[in-house]
């Protein structure tokens, strides 16, 4: 048993988050390290992959090499919503075996059986296409309460993803293509037991998030707890047991931080229980709320600054005025002189990054 307080476990969470002073050496070590990179496309400020990886790496990070990885090296793949890196591939098959999960899903894709060799005929004819370049001949119409209703070429593409027979091949301005997954990921994948490929998924997330609670609530897709693995911890503060990488705990008295801003969608915000317990930090994307009933605004970004979450940073990229409107900047406590001039100065870093000028920030 571990008994840490909460600034080591704050900045073993941070570091292994590759937050801390010292950065990454390129984009496929950085999405290794995070094992996952979401892929949330609104870009009010930049796609929130886009601001993951450059929050890590800064400056050598370029969007278009992150779509070479993709689209050309096929070093990385886009699977549940993340970014991921084509090694973990094996791991995410015995995942997949069992996709979808849902009775309705499958009962679905059973009704449907001509239509998804159907599909699997065009892209293996045509492929990589768009959904709307997939005749919709489904048998039973995919019934749902919500936007997918009805929207039978999507949603069997998205089963067919998930289970693993399509890929997703690229992504550019109208959206992703699909194709054969034969085409997208390589043939010579090594098999994995579900029990192995589960336990090092683990092992792999926990050393990701430094420390974790074994047990969490359930994700749709890639989970945020991690079960047996790791040591056993306990954090000042906080009730009941953790489970933490014995290597962070090794490691945590040499930390050394730095500021950045954010993806709301960032592995280390993700997880809002985990947020307050260990940062006292609350936080709410608000892009669903209406206008009147937000405190921070619209896509109000995270500040971290050292092993502490700061504020908030309501901004919008306006890329045809060439400008990043910054809103406000919301201090969860009145920033002292250094920490003023260090959230300053990363979102002016921001700005430049994207090729824009600063408006709403005092000149520093």
């Amino acid at each position: 048993m571990h008994d840490l307080t909460r600034e080591q476990a704050r900045r073993i969470a941070v570091r292994a988050q590759l937050l801390g002073a010292e950065r990454p050496a390129g984009i496929v070590e950085t999405v290794d390290a995070l094992t996952v990179v979401n892929i949330e496309p609104t870009a009010a400020v930049a796609p929130s992959a886009d601001l993951i990886l450059w929050s890590r790496l800064g400056w050598p990070y370029q969007p278009a090499d992150l779509t070479r990885l993709v689209e050309e090296d096929r070093a990385l793949f886009e699977w549940g919503g993340f970014y991921r890196t084509m090694a973990d591939l094996p791991l995410l098959r015995p995942e997949m075996a069992g996709r979808p999960r849902s009775r309705e899903a499958r009962d679905w894709l059973a009704a449907n059986a001509v239509f998804r060799q159907e599909v699997m005929d065009r892209l293996r004819a045509d492929g990589p296409l768009r959904p709307a370049e997939i005749p919709d001949t489904a048998q039973v119409s995919w019934r749902s309460s919500g936007w997918t209703n009805n929207r039978n070429t999507l949603q069997m593409l998205e089963m067919l993803v998930l289970h693993g027979d399509v890929a997703i091949a690229a992504r550019d301005a109208g959206g992703r293509l699909f194709d054969l997954a034969e085409r997208v990921y390589p043939t010579d994948v090594p098999e994995v037991s579900a029990e192995d490929a589960a336990r090092e998924r683990a092992e792999r997330r926990l050393t990701s998030l430094g420390i974790a609670r074994p047990k969490s609530l359930a994700q749709p897709i890639e989970p945020i707890d991690v079960g047996s693995v790791g040591e056993e911890a306990s954090v000042e503060g906080t009730a009941g047991i953790w489970r933490v990488d014995p290597a962070a705990v090794d490691e945590v008295a040499d930390f050394s931080g730095r500021t950045a801003v954010l993806s709301p969608f960032d592995r280390l915000v993700f997880d809002r229980r985990r947020l307050e317990e260990l940062f006292d930090y609350e936080y709410l994307l608000e892009m669903y709320k209406p206008a009147a009933k937000r405190r921070w605004g619209y896509f109000a970004l995270p500040i971290l600054h050292g092993d502490r979450f700061v504020g908030k940073l309501d901004a919008k990229a306006d890329r045809k005025g060439g400008v990043l409107v910054v809103n406000a900047v919301h201090e969860d406590a009145p920033f002292d002189p250094a920490t003023a001039r260090a959230v300053d100065g990363e979102i002016r870093d921001l700005a430049r990054w994207l090729g824009l000028e600063v408006r709403g920030l005092p000149e520093a």
